[in-house]
């Protein structure tokens, strides 16, 4: 089989195995090992990690594809989204499974993997991006998920949230956050969607008698807001 034959073939896969080499040359594992290596050396052929190999470039393609299930979360979410005119450099993968390699390097991007409790896994969809299927977070699950897992400052989701207020579903933001269930969580959300004349008569369940700040990774000190029993130690 010729190599360009090869190459056509393994451009459907947006990632492949040796077992999937080996079916298109019809050729034994051994074979298919040899041919992975001479196509590496020509850079026609990426190894992401032990066993899984590409022949594409775009990291979200590769990402989402690497494990299952999974899908791609945070500032690469709210990029995809169109809500952040920052290019991200790290792609955070969301999944279920634990991983012994966390993270894998790919060119001048990184992918972060993070295991979450099953309860968590929800809030994400199919997308058809560049010819292959990506599961990818709505946008309202990207950024709960940003800041429950701490990958993006309250500070800044603040102001993503205020530059695309039209384009985010606040009932649907609500109900993602009750079904979590994180008291502080639901508590900074309220606050801030009060802040932008946004009604959030659901979290109030939520309130509760401990203050908590508006920016975990700094120190609780500032202005206390006593109706949804935030610390203000950051301005929004």
């Amino acid at each position: 089989m010729k190599k360009i034959e090869i190459i056509r073939e393994l451009n459907k896969y947006p990632v492949f195995s040796l077992k999937t080499l080996s079916e298109i040359v019809k050729k034994n594992k051994n074979y298919a090992k040899l041919i992975a290596y001479r196509l590496k050396k020509e850079n026609l052929l990426f190894e992401i990690e032990r066993g899984k190999y590409t022949v594409h470039k775009n990291p979200l393609i590769i990402a989402s594809n690497i494990i299952w299930p999974s899908y791609i979360s945070c500032w690469s979410a709210i990029r995809y989204h169109n809500m952040t005119e920052q290019l991200p450099q790290t792609i955070f993968v969301v999944t279920t499974r634990k991983r012994k390699n966390r993270i894998i390097k790919l060119d001048n991007n990184k992918i972060i993997f993070i295991k979450i409790s099953p309860k968590y896994f929800f809030g994400y969809a199919k997308e058809s991006y560049d010819n292959f299927d990506i599961f990818i977070a709505e946008k309202e699950k990207a950024l709960i998920d940003s800041s429950l897992l701490k990958k993006v400052s309250f500070s800044e989701i603040c102001e993503i949230i205020k530059n695309s207020k039209d384009a985010i579903n606040f009932n649907l933001l609500e109900d993602y956050l009750i079904k979590i269930g994180n008291k502080a969580l639901s508590k900074r959300f309220g606050f801030l969607l009060d802040k932008i004349g946004v009604d959030a008569k659901k979290l109030k369940r939520f309130i509760d008698y401990k203050y908590v700040p508006l920016e975990c990774s700094m120190k609780p000190k500032g202005k206390k807001d006593k109706k949804w029993r935030i610390i203000e130690n950051v301005a929004i």
